[in-house]
């Protein structure tokens, strides 16, 4: 209905208001490219009426498996504009884990980028329903690969987009894969609406601006960096430079040519920046806002970062992907007043702190509980998993699994994670994913995967391993087993061997446990 066209308010939408109100200032600078507002707006009507002539129609499920890069931010935003569900992926999955989300998702068409078009087509190929490929120019010159759309192409469309006139906020905007904690990787459904209500509520609570220079360095498949930075940024008419290398020797020129004046980053890259030897060197006096998040920021850091950054004002930002990410945040004044802690919760959400009665947890007691959330951000539930979407929100919450105390100020602090997710380099690692691989080896009777502190990964993926009785298995083995089937950040960093892994009366694995014991170890090493 015309009515409901004047009225809709989607991605899309915020992205064609900043090109009209700014339509000469920098929109997007990545590499040697630079758009303005009004040709970044130009470029998604292009590609969007370009996958139309390809077949894309309102409901497709397109997967990304890319690096940052200035065409990802665009189809970004063309696609919301067709109405196609957005599903990023990973790129550091291997096939067969790519290969899962594809078939899971129902994804037509992948786009790639020519550094990961082999992994591309070596997934695709593993009876999914992809049925074609586009390929996106990279931060640096790339040639494009065979046999797949050209994003360029796509850019340089002359047809009429057709926008559909029954899209509206409450349609699906994107499926984001998040490992959980089970073995398989579960579909985190977000539509418009949800996406933008978390918007609102990082521009309030994280003070992002128009006049923010923004540095955009953690992929764009993951949540934070798409959804606390890049849309909040672009609805707002921000500047934002894309890069696809996280590294020292990039960062740090970048924010001083760029006089970059925003950025976020895990931890775990907040320490590289900091140990370089380009530091020192580099003018760092623009940057005067500093992000972190994925994993608590380790206080002798924090402290240093606001000797050596004394400009920069510094927030942690704590969530979960199924709620855009965004729930809670601990703003500048309270960073060295409260270390460690995630926060209140910000604008658009309700947050507590329960027992397994969804009874609120006596703040200030130190007593430990379930963080849960109420808020429009969320999700609206798991794709094709009714029976996990209704355990997540039961009893009218949705429960995080993580656990946390509230101090009397209302701001929790994350204490353990319910269900053993480990965060390693700001990465989600399911520990039992990695155990339900180990356990392939036949040599193998039993496994625990926990986490302990590391200096540089912040948590370290370390496997205990007992061998059946008469068999015979090295670390060697197990890490080159791991290699093959997992991405990277989910193989183990060690294996230990031991007689036997520690058990409550009933049987139930006692992983604190274990966690005690090798962070006691690798301390003492």
């Amino acid at each position: 209905m015309t009515h409901d066209v004047a009225r809709r308010q989607t991605l899309s939408d915020l992205l064609r208001r900043s090109a009209r109100r700014h339509p000469a200032k920098t929109a997007i600078v990545c590499g040697s490219t630079r758009w303005t507002y009004a040709q970044f707006d130009a470029i998604c009507n292009r590609v969007a009426a370009g996958l139309q002539g390809q077949g894309i129609a309102h409901g497709d499920r397109v997967a990304v498996l890319s690096r940052n890069s200035h065409a990802f931010a665009a189809l970004r935003f063309a696609l919301a504009r067709l109405g196609a569900v957005l599903v990023p992926i990973n790129f550091m999955l291997k096939a067969e884990e790519v290969a899962y989300i594809l078939r899971h998702a129902g994804a037509c068409l992948l786009a790639t980028d020519s550094g990961l078009a082999g992994l591309a087509r070596e997934a695709a190929a593993m009876d999914t329903a992809v049925r074609g490929f586009v390929w996106l120019p990279s931060e640096e010159g790339s040639e494009p690969a065979t046999g797949m759309l050209s994003f360029d192409t796509l850019a340089a469309t002359t047809a009429e987009l057709r926008e559909p006139d029954n899209l509206g906020g409450s349609d699906l905007l994107q499926i984001v894969y998040t490992s959980g904690t089970e073995s398989s990787p579960k579909g985190a459904m977000l539509t418009h609406d949800a996406v933008i209500s978390q918007y609102v509520s990082c521009l309030v609570d994280a003070e992002i601006a128009g006049s923010d220079l923004t540095l955009h360095a953690l992929p764009l498949y993951h949540c934070a960096q798409l959804d606390v930075f890049l849309g909040p940024c672009v609805y707002v008419g921000a500047t934002n430079v894309i890069t696809a290398k996280p590294t020292p020797d990039n960062l740090l020129p970048l924010i001083a040519r760029h006089r970059i004046t925003s950025f976020f980053a895990p931890p775990t890259v907040w320490i590289s920046l900091l140990r370089s030897p380009l530091f020192d060197d580099t003018d760092l006096s623009s940057l005067c806002k500093g992000y972190y998040g994925a994993s608590i920021m380790p206080v002798e850091v924090l402290r240093e970062l606001s000797s050596r950054l004394p400009k920069a004002r510094l927030w942690n930002l704590y969530g979960q992907t199924e709620i855009a990410p965004l729930a809670t945040m601990l703003g500048p004044d309270d960073q060295l007043r409260k270390p460690g802690s995630a926060g209140r919760a910000v604008l658009n959400v309700e947050t507590r702190v329960v027992d397994d009665q969804l009874r609120d947890v006596k703040p200030g007691s130190g007593e430990v509980g379930e963080v849960v959330h109420r808020s429009p951000h969320l999700m609206l539930g798991y794709f094709h998993d009714d029976e996990r979407t209704q355990a997540a929100f039961e009893g009218g919450w949705f429960h995080s699994g993580d656990l946390a105390t509230i101090d009397e100020d209302g701001c929790i602090t994350i204490v353990d994670r319910k269900k053993d997710m480990i965060k390693s380099g700001g990465e989600n690692v399911a520990s039992r994913e990695v155990e339900e691989m180990i356990y392939r080896l036949p040599q193998v009777s039993e496994v625990a995967v926990v986490g302990v502190p590391h200096p540089r990964w912040v948590e370290a993926v370390i496997a205990v391993v007992v061998v059946k009785a008469g068999q015979q298995l090295n670390e060697e083995e197990v890490l080159a087993h791991c290699a093959r089937h997992l991405a990277g950040f989910k193989t183990p960093k060690n294996v230990v061997f031991a007689p036997a892994l520690p058990k409550n009366p009933s049987g139930k694995l006692l992983k604190r446990e274990l966690r005690m014991q090798y962070d006691a170890m690798y301390r003492a090493a």
